[in-house]
């Protein structure tokens, strides 16, 4: 991220865009918490690019904690959940120019206020919801079917066996 916009993130009120239909709504958000980032590479990027371009974006130290992503099967793109604490960091992410030209949403998250918390919704929605343990399933050792990297670099479902 460049200085200037470093700068631009520091002095803009706190402001988070949504698409609504052909048009951006705003909203405003001053407590810490996460927020989910949607994004689908524009039409006709090759998915290795848009795999690139994904993970430089997750990858930029100068935007809030990370702390989760993955990419989509089908359309390049992909999610990533960012922990931002401060609305400056909450402008960081908003302004960040590394998905120009792509469809970006950007949403906080309700009771994923802290990544501890994002941990525990995880946990919750598996106990209320499917009645299964969190830690327990971390500790499973499922097979791993096909070559996710490999994947991420095509955008399609790998059927190899490795």
């Amino acid at each position: 991220m460049s200085e200037k916009s470093r700068r631009k993130a520091n002095t803009v009120k706190p402001a988070i865009y949504q698409k609504k239909g052909n048009h951006m709504t705003t909203f405003q958000i001053r407590k810490p918490r996460c927020f989910l980032v949607y994004a689908l590479a524009p039409q006709g990027t090759l998915p290795a690019q848009a795999n690139r371009q994904f993970n430089e974006f997750v990858a930029d130290k100068g935007l809030p904690l990370v702390l989760f992503h993955d990419h989509f099967i089908g359309q390049p793109g992909g999610a990533a959940v960012f922990f931002a604490e401060t609305t400056q960091e909450q402008e960081m992410l908003v302004n960040c120019e590394l998905l120009t030209g792509w469809h970006v949403e950007i949403r906080p998250l309700i009771f994923s206020y802290s990544p501890a918390a994002f941990d525990e919704q995880t946990a919750f929605t598996l106990r209320q919801y499917r009645g299964q343990d969190w830690e327990k399933l971390q500790q499973e050792k499922r097979p791993s079917y096909g070559n996710p990297a490999r994947e991420a670099e095509t955008a399609s479902e790998d059927d190899s066996t490795q």
